[in-house]
């Protein structure tokens, strides 16, 4: 553009040139002659320039003088030597040998003995057989008591193991025998004198055998069955059989993750309380948990549904039972706050077992019914403080129809059995409303020292009875464990449990007086423990409970021991 600019310019000034040239021609020459004027040839004269090399015109010329430098080299004797180049080592533990057999045994105040052995053998590659044994009894020895409190609880199981290229399988079986008594008889109601006439103990046994199998790669991704038989020497005798089974079922290039469950249960129990007709319950519920997941981004949603048909095959009549399975979780902040939720409920299968182990001074006169749990609505945050501090929040809504709850039976006028003086305890049913909040702080200081930190709070509403019998308002609870040293350990427990409302009535008499809804007090139970290793495979242990030395009761009329000091070793083995 600018080459066209000076072009142009360069003819327009030639151009001027040339016409004004004609024009001062018409005024002194003749126009018929034809003036010949010479292009424009400029030319770039020569500048002044300095030239590279230029003329000294110095009067004096200097020559330089060579320098010459002389090094005086004195040796010096050195017995320095390099050392090689090495990474610097990080500190780290001693790795600690697992065992996989141990055996304890602890001997302690009120003629306690408490023992345990577990064995687990490897037979081969990917075979493995094992088995557990417990024992923990007590000769008693509770102060004030009209009747024998010793108990004994021993339990034992042994177990097979598999596991091939596709598929793991285990199979075990297991038995059990207590003795507990129903030493919880009314003061001062009773005396000695109708105490010695009594026979308090109540004992328990049974025996389960059971299986598991896992695969790989296929439809169905696990199964397991189990029978178990539960009776005691009251003549009360319970069958339970459990199968399950889940599997990933492909549904439209999705995979639904599917649970079958068939739940049976029989038993008679030899009367009920009052009158010596046999009490028979038996059911069998087939139940499928079919279940989609959804996950999103930061969101992990379960849709599912939960479908139970139940047969009483005892009374002759079946229902229906249809449940939500819906849980949520969304991080808000990574695994710093994670939000979470759910929408559930199920059919329980209550069973004679399951109320002995809870409270074993139950009477062999129980009617047993299962209960219907229509929806526990949950909704809480979970996730982490730092990076050695975990904390949870939550809140609970549990609607539940036909709710077991545990209440003293009556002092019956005209007794004819042991359990019948107001010192065992029955069951009753009600459609119960639970409101709970609960909080949980999990604290790792370092490898050696680690806390916890549990509290939660119940409010019920029941329908026809009083009160929700035996169930407490509040609970909390504190777990500390601290590795001393190399050699020495130490932990800690404490439990708190609220009040909780019980009754008392005499039954069987027309001026028998009303019933009594008793208090029973909040307790605070403190258990710690110190031990001391010796080497690799053997330790001593030193263990302390009710520390405190409450006499609380956990059951109306059942005060626990004092303070139990527990003194005991646990040896560390292989075949």
């Amino acid at each position: 553009m600018l080459k066209q600019i000076k072009y142009m310019f360069t003819i327009t000034v030639l151009t001027s040139a040339v016409t004004f040239a004609q024009e001062r021609t018409k005024d002194t020459l003749d126009p018929e002659v034809v003036t010949v004027v010479k292009a424009y040839t400029p030319t770039v004269a020569d500048a002044f320039k300095i030239k590279e090399t230029p003329t000294l015109d110095d009067k004096t010329n200097t020559t330089k003088k060579e320098i010459k430098y002389n090094i005086f080299s004195i040796p010096v004797a050195s017995t320095f030597t390099p050392a090689k180049g090495k990474a610097e080592t990080v500190n780290k533990p001693k790795s600690v040998k697992l065992y996989d057999n141990y055996a304890s045994l602890g001997i302690g105040t009120y003629t306690t003995i408490f023992g345990e052995v577990y064995l687990n053998h490897e037979l081969g590659r990917g075979e493995n057989v094992g088995g557990y044994f417990t024992h923990h009894s007590s000769s008693g020895g509770i102060e004030d008591l009209l009747m024998d409190d010793d108990f004994i609880d021993t339990k034992l199981n042994v177990n097979y193991s598999q596991r091939l290229r596709d598929l793991s399988w285990t199979v075990d079986a297991g038995a059990l025998y207590q003795k507990y008594n129903w030493y919880g008889l009314p003061q001062p109601y009773f005396d000695a004198t109708t105490a010695n006439t009594l026979n308090g103990s109540h004992t328990f046994y049974g025996g389960n055998v059971g299986g598991k199998v896992k695969f790989e790669d296929l439809l169905i991704k696990d199964a397991s069955a189990r029978f178990r038989r539960f009776g005691d020497n009251q003549g009360s005798g319970e069958n339970r059989f459990i199968v399950k089974a889940s599997a990933d079922v492909p549904i439209q290039d999705e995979l639904i993750s599917t649970e079958v469950t068939i739940d049976y249960i029989g038993g008679a129990l030899d009367r009920n309380f009052y009158t010596n007709e046999e009490l028979k319950y038996s059911n069998i519920n087939f139940g499928i948990a079919p279940t989609y997941q959804l996950t999103e981004d930061d969101l992990t949603l379960n849709l599912g549904v939960n479908i139970v048909y139940m047969n009483n095959t005892e009374a002759g009549d079946s229902d229906l039972y249809i449940y939500p399975n819906i849980t949520a979780t969304y991080r808000l902040v990574d695994e710093l706050m994670i939000a979470f939720g759910g929408l559930e409920g199920g059919l329980k299968q209550n069973s004679y077992y399951d109320f002995a182990q809870e409270n074993p001074f139950v009477s062999p006169t129980l009617f047993v019914a299962p209960t219907d749990q229509k929806y526990n609505a949950s909704v809480g945050l979970k996730g982490k403080l730092s990076n050695s501090i975990g904390y949870s929040v939550s809140g609970n809504y549990l609607n539940e129809r036909n709710k077991a709850l545990y209440v003293a039976n009556p002092v019956f006028i005209g007794a004819t059995e042991d359990y019948q003086y107001g010192n065992s305890f029955g069951m009753v049913y009600d459609d119960v409303k639970t409101i709970s909040f609960a909080g949980e702080l999990n604290v790792d200081v370092n490898r050696n020292f680690k806390l916890g930190v549990k509290a939660e709070y119940f409010s019920y509403n029941t329908d026809t009875q009083a009160e929700a019998w035996n169930l407490p308002d509040l609970k909390g609870s504190l777990f500390l464990d601290y590795q001393i040293d190399d050699n020495w350990f130490a932990g800690a427990g404490l439990f708190y449990v609220g009040e909780r409302k019980d009754q008392f009535f005499v039954s069987g008499s027309l001026v028998a007086p009303p019933k009594e809804t008793l208090t029973l007090d909040s307790y605070f139970d403190a258990n710690a423990h110190v031990g001391y290793r010796l080497n690799e495979q053997l330790s001593f242990y030193l263990k302390a409970n009710n520390i405190a030395n409450q006499d609380y009761e956990r059951w109306l009329n059942t005060p626990v021991q004092g303070i139990q000091v527990l003194a005991g070793a646990t040896y560390q083995f292989d075949f």
